[in-house]
């Protein structure tokens, strides 16, 4: 037994430092080209699933508009026919008061527009300019 020649404790063999290195490269590059090729795959699955939950919501979103100019129209019907009135009357009726509705709330957005955004940032930053302003002027010897 003891004529036999013992093994390297060495994992990396006796290859060199030249092959340890590409054989490093090598596994490096197996290993992120299986993840990206993972990825990839991942990614057009879950496109997938983007694309059907986008259209689910657009239908849904669609579905409902026309769910609300049904119940319009019913309600048109019904107080027509409760008033005595001709429906056409009643819809024009309808069709004005959401105009209205429509302009003023066009109207509110209008004068949100007017306000700036970040009021407060924006004056903050002014007065560090003016304090950056002053501190030069502090800071310059007087001849």
């Amino acid at each position: 037994m003891i004529s036999q020649t013992t093994r390297s404790r060495n994992p990396a063999g006796h290859a060199g430092l030249l092959k340890n290195l590409l054989a490093l490269a090598s596994a490096l590059t197996d290993f992120f080209e299986s993840r990206f090729t993972l990825l990839a795959r991942e990614s057009k699955t879950a496109l997938v699933q983007l694309l059907v939950l986008a259209i689910c919501v657009g239908l849904a979103l669609v579905l409902c508009v026309f769910g609300c100019v049904f119940v319009i129209a019913s309600a048109i019907v019904g107080l027509a026919h409760l008033f005595g009135i001709s429906w056409v009357w009643t819809a024009l009726m309808a069709a004005g008061a959401h105009f209205i509705i429509a302009l003023a709330l066009l109207l509110i957005a209008r004068g949100r527009m007017t306000k700036p955004l970040f009021h407060e940032t924006i004056s903050e930053l002014k007065k560090d300019r003016e304090w950056l302003k002053n501190l030069d002027a502090t800071d310059q010897p007087a001849s």
